[in-house]
């Protein structure tokens, strides 16, 4: 039984960091409770100080935050801890130390196995097939783009339909419409910032004030804010 929050982002506007996600957060682990707190995805910071930044916010609240890169055995950290935070960033360095560390399998299994899961921006982006959606820079690369695959499609956190004038690159939409042409088949989810996916099992919710989209083939459906959307991708 999958346990899944899936952040688009760790502020929405002008609010305080991690102020979308705590709420969310609280409900699902309810303090006091350790969490594992994965910051791969940081790389203008060192992986301390960016745990220390995110317990600063949490700790307050009665989680005690464990930095996973600091541990000698990540995998017993995992398994011991009452849910795993995964923090946004790039999400390409995020997945490559991931993979380098040996760590996807055992993510899977021990979320697969009930513990819960949350993330943020490139934290929720690797829950989904895997990082082809993605906004950021390929700074490095991975073995694979093969994500997390906790949900049967594609996510693209941070979603933004608007097109700035005198801008002449390509708009997010124009973006996704490039992977759903090679990937028809295959679902992307656009989470607005300030929205989050809340997964339950087999059930999935769209949460927050902000409605989201869902790009399928050359089709693209709105999705209503606060609306039960597993239907999408029961059969996908």
């Amino acid at each position: 039984m999958q346990k899944l929050l899936l952040c688009s982002s760790s502020k929405a506007g002008d609010s305080d960091y991690l102020a979308p996600v705590i709420p969310w957060l609280c409900e699902r682990v309810p303090a006091p409770a350790t969490i594992a707190f994965v910051p791969f995805a940081g790389v203008t910071m060192s992986y301390a100080e960016y745990t220390q930044r995110v317990a600063e916010k949490l700790a307050p609240l009665g989680y005690d935050i464990i930095n996973l890169a600091a541990q000698d055995d990540a995998v017993a950290t995992l398994v011991a801890v009452d849910a795993i935070l995964v923090g946004g960033g790039n999400t390409f360095h995020l997945l490559n130390e991931l993979q380098q560390r040996g760590l996807v399998t055992p993510l899977q299994s021990t979320v697969q196995a009930g513990t819960p899961y949350i993330g943020w921006s490139a934290g929720s982006n690797i829950a989904g097939l895997s990082i082809r959606t993605t906004n950021d820079m390929p700074i490095v690369e991975p073995q694979s783009f093969s994500a997390l695959s906790f949900l049967p499609c594609q996510l693209n956190p941070h979603y933004i339909d608007s097109h700035p004038p005198g801008f002449h690159g390509e708009t997010r939409d124009q973006r996704l419409a490039e992977f759903t042409t090679v990937a028809p088949s295959t679902a992307v989810i656009g989470l607005r910032e300030g929205s989050a996916l809340w997964v339950d099992g087999d059930t999935v919710k769209l949460c927050g004030d902000a409605p989201g989209v869902l790009f399928l083939g050359n089709d693209k459906h709105q999705l209503p804010a606060n609306s039960d959307i597993s239907a999408w991708l029961s059969s996908k």
